[in-house]
C-alpha cells in the first residue's frame, strides 16, 4: 500500500520527501500513519529499482531536499498494480481508497471496470463482524446495542458502496 501511494502520488507530480508524506498521510494516515521508519527506505527501494528518480534542490533553509519523480519504469509499475490489485487491496477499506485514488491513471475503462467488478464481487458476498455457527450475524439478530451499531453502519455503508460501483462500472462500461 505505501509504495502504490507513492507511485500514485508521483504520477501525478515530482514531490519533496516531506509533501509525499503529508499526502499519504491525508489519505491513510489517521488509520495506518506512515513512518519516516517504513517511507524512507521504501523511496530508497523504488530509487534503487529505477521507478523513482530523485535530484536534490537547496532546501528553504539550509537543508537541502531531494524531490522526487517517477520514472517510465515506476509508471509501468504503477499501471501493473492498479490492474491487478492484490486480494488484500480489494477487501480491505483503506487499502481500496488507496487504489481507488489511483485508478484513473489507468487509460483503459475497461481496466477500471474490472477493478471495481472485483471490489462489487467481494461486498456482494454476505459477511459481518460477528457469526453465528458459521452463519453471518444481521444487526436485528443481536441483543447487544454496540453490535447492533456496529452492523447498520456497516450495511449502510456497505449499501452506499454498492450502488456507486454499479453507477461507476456504468459509465465505464459506456460507448466513449
Amino acid at each position: 500500500m505505501l509504495e502504490l501511494s507513492i507511485l500514485g502520488f508521483l504520477a501525478e507530480q515530482p514531490l519533496h520527501g516531506y509533501e509525499l508524506k503529508e499526502r499519504i498521510k491525508a489519505l491513510s494516515g489517521h488509520v495506518r500513519p506512515v513512518s519516516d521508519g517504513a517511507l524512507y527506505p521504501a523511496l530508497t527501494r523504488l530509487v534503487a529499482a529505477g521507478k523513482l528518480d530523485q535530484h536534490t534542490e537547496p532546501g528553504a533553509s539550509a537543508a537541502p531536499r531531494r524531490t522526487l519523480s517517477l520514472t517510465d519504469k515506476g509508471r509501468e509499475d504503477l499501471l501493473e498494480r492498479l490492474r491487478h490489485p492484490k486480494q488484500a487491496e480489494i477487501t480491505d477499506q483503506v487499502r481500496f481508497n488507496t487504489v481507488l485514488s489511483f485508478l484513473r491513471h489507468l487509460p483503459d475503462p475497461r481496466e477500471q471496470a474490472a477493478v471495481l467488478h472485483r471490489r462489487l464481487d467481494f461486498l456482494e458476498t454476505p459477511s459481518s463482524f460477528f457469526y453465528d455457527d458459521g452463519r453471518p450475524v444481521r444487526a436485528e439478530e443481536t441483543s447487544d446495542l454496540f453490535r447492533e451499531g456496529m452492523l447498520r453502519v456497516a450495511r449502510a455503508t456497505g449499501e452506499a458502496e454498492r450502488a456507486w460501483l454499479r453507477e461507476a462500472i456504468a459509465r465505464l462500461d459506456q460507448p466513449s
